[in-house]
């Protein structure tokens, strides 16, 4: 990989400016404000009569998933001085110079029957090199949006050096009807939104869904039996099985161990509330927190030795950071307003947050030593951050003033730049960005 294109990950990651070394392709940050890379995308090229949809759609979500970041601007077709007719025909790096192409993604696609085939090249356009090899996706025509997702993740991972987070999806509670007899359900999205699909009617309402390590089972509360209970839902087949308690015992908050197998959640008996584990073969339940405090909404670390969880036992919801396994816990946040809502990086060296002060809102990230505090946004209530799957993204939910408690979903850049609405169909919230697909 060119090290000039590397550049964007050092910019990215530095709070001063950071100029390319050795190149033409540059990327100055002052005061968190970024020169976006220009890339252009010529329509992908149809190897076949049945592609030529496909390969029309595919190159135009490329352009939408790179631009959508704020890391990348677009240069249109109207500028285009040359075209790409053949995958495989030598390229005019000079025009695309002209207009100051610095990455080209040249595509083609192939469909046969119900299969989709795509393969794509990525060029430095001022080195005239190829970055990387050539690849190749396929999948079936009903897929195409996973296979431009794919294109723009390995294109995306080039040049930055991160991994992508365009094939991944999103759980959230779609929201529908009036504020006095609001309808709540688990549904699950793209990551920009498209193919919504419901996995629970109705019928109940129901909270804070969160994804399995491995994408296959939601975890999400429930309040069928009129008090609060957990359940696990296979993604697959919309299965359910439900977290035991005992009689007069509320659970909910809960989240999946790094290997799937165990639950961490907060459980309310007697007026307490205190964090507990459960294995899910076997039933078994660990209290790992006891206080006369609530101790409420765990995240377990990336390697799953610790877990970040919010707690009155100063006086008012602060977060605090212990072993897996319980013990002493450490206060990390000690600025103004009350925390809560913590979520651990999947790079382990954040915790994004939901922060109340002074009448507002805000989603922000500290160190998990409580240093270096951000506050991305600020509104009339933003809540219930979640990461995308390469750390760099947090969507969360967002209701401003006088839309009657209806919810919409956000994403922002963890710079605090790129702050911009998930486009949905009515309301939805507690957003779980799950991982990147199989």
């Amino acid at each position: 990989m060119m090290k000039r294109f590397l550049t964007l990950l050092v910019a990215l990651m530095l709070a001063g400016p950071v100029l390319a070394q050795g190149g033409p392709l540059r990327l100055t940050i002052t005061d968190g404000v970024i020169e976006p890379i220009t890339f252009a995308v010529p329509s992908f090229e149809a190897e076949s009569p049945a592609a030529q949809q496909a390969a029309s759609d595919i190159s135009r979500l490329v352009v939408q998933d790179l631009a959508g970041t704020g890391l990348f601007r677009e240069v249109p077709a109207t500028a285009f001085i040359s075209q790409v007719s053949s995958f495989v025909q030598p390229v005019a790096f000079a025009d695309w110079r002209a207009i100051n192409a610095q990455a080209l993604v040249v595509g083609a696609v192939n469909v046969s029957g119900d299969r989709l085939t795509v393969k794509f090249r990525l060029y430095d356009v001022f080195s005239g090199q190829e970055l990387g090899q050539g690849l190749q996706f396929a999948g079936t025509t009903a897929g195409w949006r996973r296979m431009g997702h794919k294109v723009a993740d390995a294109v995306y991972s080039r040049i930055t050096g991160e991994g992508g987070y365009f094939d991944s999806r999103v759980v959230f509670v779609s929201e529908s009807g009036p504020k006095d007899n609001r309808q709540k359900r688990l549904a699950i999205m793209d990551f920009d939104g498209a193919n919504v699909q419901f996995l629970t009617d109705s019928s109940s309402i129901v909270l804070a869904p969160r994804f399995s390590p491995n994408g296959d089972r939601v975890l999400y509360t429930s309040f069928e039996s009129g008090f609060p209970r957990i359940n696990v839902l296979n993604v697959a087949n919309v299965g359910r099985q439900q977290l035991q308690t005992a009689p007069g015992e509320m659970a909910f908050s809960p989240r999946f161990s790094r290997d799937g197998r165990q639950v961490i959640y907060s459980l309310s008996n007697g007026g307490n509330t205190d964090i507990y584990r459960t294995d899910l073969a076997t039933g078994q339940h660990i209290r790992l927190t006891s206080a006369p405090s609530i101790e409420t909404a765990p995240s377990l670390s990336p390697d799953g030795s610790q877990i970040v969880f919010e707690s009155d036992r100063s006086g008012n919801q602060q977060l605090y950071i212990m072993s897996a396994n319980g013990g002493e816990a450490r206060r990390i946040s000690f600025g103004e307003g009350r925390y809560g809502t913590p979520v651990w990086s999947p790079r382990g060296d954040l915790v994004a947050f939901t922060k109340q002060n002074a009448g507002r809102f805000h989603i922000g990230v500290m160190r998990i030593d409580g240093s270096e505090e951000r506050l991305l946004t600020s509104s009339f209530l933003d809540e219930g951050p979640t990461w995308s799957p390469n750390g760099r993204v947090i969507m969360f939910s967002r209701e401003t003033q006088g839309a009657g408690g209806t919810s919409s979903m956000y994403s922002v850049d963890i710079s605090g730049r790129n702050l911009k609405a998930v486009p949905l169909q009515g309301g939805a919230s507690d957003p779980s960005w799950g991982p990147l697909q199989p």
